[in-house]
């Protein structure tokens, strides 16, 4: 395998997203799904705990945040009672109203 692929994770499993936690660090609630530029968004409330970029998202998949906004500013974080977008890499199968777990 080449150190490339290694780095930019196009690895033997194709670069999927795995989930070594056991303990969820948060819920989130999706309100809407929408595609910007080819990223899947997710619009939502976190229901608890702490959400930052480079966080995982399982619910119908698994995909990585990459970039959190609140009413079109960047942040660092969203902890709860946020209404935020969270901006992934990679797409996930959900529905408006579902919990999705962050880990």
């Amino acid at each position: 395998m080449r150190i490339l692929d290694r780095l930019f994770g196009r690895g033997r499993n194709g670069g999927d997203v795995q989930i070594v936690s056991r303990k969820p660090a948060g819920r989130f609630q999706v309100v809407g799904v929408t595609y910007v530029l080819g990223k899947q968004v997710l619009g939502g409330v976190v229901l608890e705990g702490v959400i930052y970029p480079g966080y995982k998202l399982k619910g119908g998949g698994i995909a990585l945040v990459r970039e959190i906004h609140i009413r079109n500013r960047k942040v660092d974080f969203v902890v709860e009672h946020d209404e935020a977008a969270l901006i992934l890499e990679g797409t996930l199968k959900v529905k408006e109203g579902e919990i999705i777990e962050v880990y």
